[in-house]
């Protein structure tokens, strides 16, 4: 069992009924990142009460809309570079919808414990009798889904002519983020076992997927491979024992496996220095599945492949490609031309 970082969350280590809520998160055996964000989240909410002298186990509707306004108009901490947001103010939906989501579970176990009489946080709900099926009404924010960011084909290339600069483990991670369209904790924590060299696979195991779902996943017979065998070799001289694939070269950690954070700074690093700040670690998963649906795969089969427990989350990727939407217009525009062509003879100028 992941033992709980307390000192991340002061506050919460301080406060009972927050200590022991997240500690009941642990037993129910969420992943240890889920309990980080359970954990930084209602620090934050911890912090906002103790900032404006409120009660956490008193929490009210007029509270929690003070808690909304506070977040949407507090400092972002990306300030001036932040790229979604122009004014740089308020930190963006999805992190607040995080914030929210954690602060009504937190609720919820308040009033389990009879601490609030209900839950303050409001929540979407289906009221019968509304339509079809019935109606969802509105939640306690509004909530925007975007498509994610992909580089050009042009900017793809670019990073890709600045790998042979990085370390030869550099080189294989991105290349195999890429062809196996892997998240970045799946990449990090590969192990020399998960690789089956001759069919060029890769299992990503359960407990590293965020579905909790084992798959299998390819890497390039050509560069990938390649580079792939040249850095077994050079894994070999930092560390003969089995285990994590990536091993940190640094003189501080030398032999240690690579952390998530590390590599997260990595990819910063090549990012900025190709003119890309919207690349990130998640960056080749979104780009090799769009790919895919360039290719026409089929959606099962790049669900499959991506891990994803529902097709909706797919659907973004078809989106992303623009395949259906291209191929349609095409399709319309060829029988207007059709027309044009057969009725009035072509257009003179």
């Amino acid at each position: 069992m992941t033992e709980i970082r307390w000192e991340l969350y002061p506050l919460v280590a301080c406060n009972q009924v927050g200590r022991t809520w997240l500690q009941i998160q642990e037993h129910l055996q969420l992943a240890p990142k889920t309990i980080d964000a359970y954990g930084r989240c209602l620090n934050d909410f911890l912090l906002f009460c103790q900032r404006v002298g409120l009660a956490p186990e008193t929490t009210n509707r007029e509270q929690v809309a003070l808690y909304v306004h506070d977040l949407a108009t507090r400092p972002n901490p990306k300030g001036s570079t932040i790229l979604s947001i122009e004014t740089g103010q308020g930190l963006s939906n999805a992190t607040m919808q995080q914030r929210i989501t954690v602060l009504r579970l937190f609720c919820d176990y308040l009033v389990e414990q009879q601490l609030l009489g209900d839950n303050p946080v409001g929540r979407g709900h289906y009221v019968p009798g509304k339509g079809f099926g019935g109606m969802r009404d509105r939640g306690l924010l509004p909530h925007y889904e975007k498509l994610p960011w992909i580089p050009s084909d042009v900017e793809w290339q670019t990073l890709l002519q600045m790998l042979k600069d990085e370390l030869l483990r550099n080189q294989v991670m991105l290349l195999l983020a890429y062809d196996g369209a892997l998240r970045r904790e799946e990449l990090v924590t590969l192990e020399i076992g998960d690789f089956d060299v001759a069919y060029r696979h890769i299992r990503i195991r359960a407990e590293h997927a965020k579905n909790g779902r084992e798959r299998i996943v390819s890497y390039g017979e050509k560069v990938t491979s390649r580079l792939l065998e040249a850095y077994f070799h050079r894994r070999w001289t930092l560390s003969t024992k089995r285990g994590p694939l990536f091993l940190s070269e640094s003189r501080r950690n030398p032999g240690e496996p690579l952390s998530l954070v590390m590599w997260s700074k990595i990819v910063e690093g090549m990012a900025r220095r190709a003119g890309l700040p919207r690349f990130t670690t998640h960056t080749p998963r979104h780009l090799r599945l769009t790919h895919m649906a360039r290719a026409h795969m089929e959606l099962h089969q790049i669900a499959t492949y991506a891990g994803h427990k529902a097709l909706d989350t797919t659907m973004r990727y078809i989106h992303l490609s623009g395949i259906e939407l291209t191929e349609a217009v095409s399709r319309s525009l060829a029988g207007f031309e059709q027309w044009i062509e057969v009725n009035v003879g072509g257009v003179q100028g």
